[in-house]
């Protein structure tokens, strides 16, 4: 583990940097707490750190009550290293931020079982991010198919196109609909359903691009968004896609179940200041023609006007 170790006397830096290096840790210094603040302020500072109190610039204390004040996450362990022995000392470094102490001159033992300490607490912080992480992770995803819930699809749409307004790129949109769903749940059953549904799932997400993105928005239907996609791009990686479901039956234990796929595309280009909305409607009619027009095909949604022109249209109308 990497400790961040301040101390400005050399000699006593200097002994506790190789007692620290015997122990196994990866040992970073500061001559004062300065430095140390600006170590423990960085993306990649140590987690775990003993801070002299009395040093030159910012003391001790004022390094932990900084530590804190920023609020960082993952947590930051202070052991704070002094001479002061007085109760009221010992109770201003703690309410300062400081996690635990060691009275100098210290047993080398005693800071082992310290330290040790501060990195049960640390593996205890971590694993409670992990777990709240997965959490959050599970609260985005659709619990059948894995892939991302409509709330989360309709996010990351919506961050994809303040990107391209920026950029002044491209961003595709696919609305996907599994074509007579209905049949396959009355013929085989709800749980082949389910089956198809993770399965056509699960050929999406591996024919897609690492950036790409796919939610379902309920039931038998999907959105993907295809980034940095103009129109003839989206069209044709949607015709990829549908083949891609279409070439081959899906295995279920009452059989195999031919599945193929509606899609209808639409497009914001060369960064239009285009709503999700519009985006989703314009795809959404698209999708409606390619079910109208025999299914298993792949449909384009109108040229989008921008915002300020369905402004525009909208008050001349009235």
């Amino acid at each position: 583990m990497r400790i961040l170790l301040a101390e400005d006397d050399q000699l006593s830096r200097r002994i506790l940097e190789a007692q620290l290096r015997r122990w196994q840790f990866d040992v970073l210094t500061a001559n004062d707490g300065e430095a140390a603040d600006r170590l423990l302020a960085e993306p990649d500072a140590p987690r775990l750190a003993i801070v002299d109190w009395m040093m030159p610039g910012l003391d001790g204390a004022e390094v932990c009550r900084r530590v804190r004040a920023r609020g960082s996450e993952p947590y930051t362990y202070l052991l704070l290293l002094t001479s002061r022995s007085e109760k009221q000392d010992i109770v201003g470094g703690l309410d300062a931020g400081a996690d635990d102490y060691i009275i100098k001159p210290f047993d080398p033992s005693e800071l082992r079982v310290r330290l040790r300490a501060g990195e049960r607490i640390l593996e205890l912080q971590q694993q409670l991010i992990e777990a709240r992480e997965q959490v959050q992770d599970q609260a985005m995803r659709d619990s059948l198919t894995g892939v991302w819930s409509r709330g989360a699809v309709l996010d990351t749409l919506a961050r994809e196109l303040a990107r391209a307004q920026r950029e002044r790129g491209h961003v595709g949109l696919v609305m996907v609909d599994v074509d007579r769903f209905k049949s396959i749940n009355d013929t085989f059953g709800h749980a082949a359903g389910d089956t198809v549904l993770r399965e056509v799932t699960s050929r999406f997400e591996r024919s897609l691009r690492p950036y790409d993105s796919i939610g379902r928005m309920g039931g038998e239907e999907f959105l993907i968004i295809v980034p940095g996609c103009n129109a003839i791009n989206a069209i044709s990686q949607a015709e990829r896609l549908r083949n891609v479901i279409a070439r081959e039956p899906v295995a279920v234990p009452e059989g195999a179940v031919s599945v193929t796929v509606s899609m209808g595309v639409a497009v914001a280009e060369h960064g239009k200041l285009v709503s999700p909305e519009s985006l989703i409607r314009s795809a959404d009619l698209a999708l409606y023609r390619a079910k109208r027009g025999g299914r298993n095909r792949v449909e384009a949604g109108l040229a989008l006007a921008t915002e300020t022109q369905h402004s525009a249209i909208h008050q001349s109308a009235g």
